[in-house]
């Protein structure tokens, strides 16, 4: 039989019930061209286009709203930095937060300018405080400073900091005192690490970083589109936060706190939780909770009965505020 992906951790519509692979799907369901007439007349009236969830009364929606919808944040040479290497939590007393957001801007090389070095880089934490910042020298000579872009020139790369200290620098903070094994195993101290298209940031810095300790708002399955192609970070952060990035400069800052907004929003879900433990492991591949069932009991099941014993194929970051203080 195969094997159901449907979970209580899905995007669910609050007026018919009905479980979407993503908000995508879920706001076509609730305001796109064939949305469904009920749910569609109590979402305009009722329902926050930004959290997609439907509330008790038009004022509850407003009042709802002043939280939901975010202010942008200030460009990076506006806000003071936050991180001291004392601050690093090697005795579990949580001075630093458990998420850190990074994002890299890149700049051109080769003959063509085609190759994504990185150039610049930056950490912020849970308060959207910013902890690390710099300019990185590039390993190999730069030929386009996509300018227009980055706002990153020549005058700017002199103060750079060299690429093995800015790895040793991130590490530091994200390792937080863990050792390697544990942190391979299953975290321990180390901080969760947050951004979007973090694999490509990772490569350009070249760094690895254990998979089960990142949070990749470019891949993360409620966030993509219904085809499940990865959305743009500007808009995510215009559907989901309600303000626009990426104008005109890119700015570090203001995409790694969009990035971290994005997460702390999808680990704020509100799901079904009757066992920590339990949700864990209905959420490890490896586990298939139709196993212990016979062909004949499944077939015998009601639709509700056979939602319950389901899994999806991701793990929900709502599961991460159990882990965290």
């Amino acid at each position: 039989m195969k094997i159901s992906h449907h979970s209580v951790h899905q995007p669910q519509c609050g007026v018919c019930q009905k479980h979407c692979k993503s908000f995508a799907s879920l706001r076509e369901h609730s305001t796109g061209s064939l949305a469904k007439g009920n749910c569609s007349k109590i979402f305009a009236e009722r329902g926050c286009s930004f959290c997609m969830r439907i509330f008790d009364s038009p004022v509850s929606l407003c009042e709802h709203l002043e939280i939901c919808c975010l202010p942008a944040p200030f460009p990076i040479d506006f806000v003071k930095m936050h991180w001291t290497e004392s601050q690093i939590d090697t005795n579990g007393s949580g001075r630093i937060p458990e998420a850190i957001a990074m994002d890299c801007e890149m700049v051109g090389g080769g003959s063509d300018g085609s190759l994504d070095i990185c150039a610049r880089v930056c950490l912020v934490d849970e308060e959207e405080k910013p902890i690390f910042h710099t300019y990185v020298v590039p390993l190999i000579p730069v030929t386009n400073f996509r300018n227009e872009v980055t706002g990153i020139t020549e005058e700017n790369m002199r103060d750079a900091m060299p690429l093995k200290e800015v790895q040793d620098k991130i590490l530091q903070i994200l390792y937080n005192g863990e050792s390697i094994g544990r942190l391979r195993l299953h975290g321990g101290k180390a901080r969760v690490l947050v951004g979007h298209s973090l694999g490509h940031d990772l490569n350009c810095l070249r760094m690895n970083y254990p998979d089960h300790l990142l949070r990749d708002t470019a891949k993360y399955p409620p966030l993509m589109k219904t085809n499940l192609v990865s959305h743009s970070l500007k808009y995510l952060t215009k559907t989901y936060l309600g303000y626009d990035i990426q104008s005109g400069l890119h700015d570090p800052y203001e995409d790694c706190v969009s990035a971290m907004r994005l997460y702390k929003k999808m680990r704020s879900q509100c799901h079904p939780r009757k066992d920590m433990g339990m949700l864990l492991a209905a959420h490890d591949a490896s586990t298939n909770t139709f196993d212990s069932w016979k062909p004949k009991e499944l077939e015998n099941m009601t639709p509700d009965e056979l939602f319950n014993i389901s899994k999806s194929n991701y793990k929900c970051w709502c599961l991460d505020s159990g882990s965290l203080s």
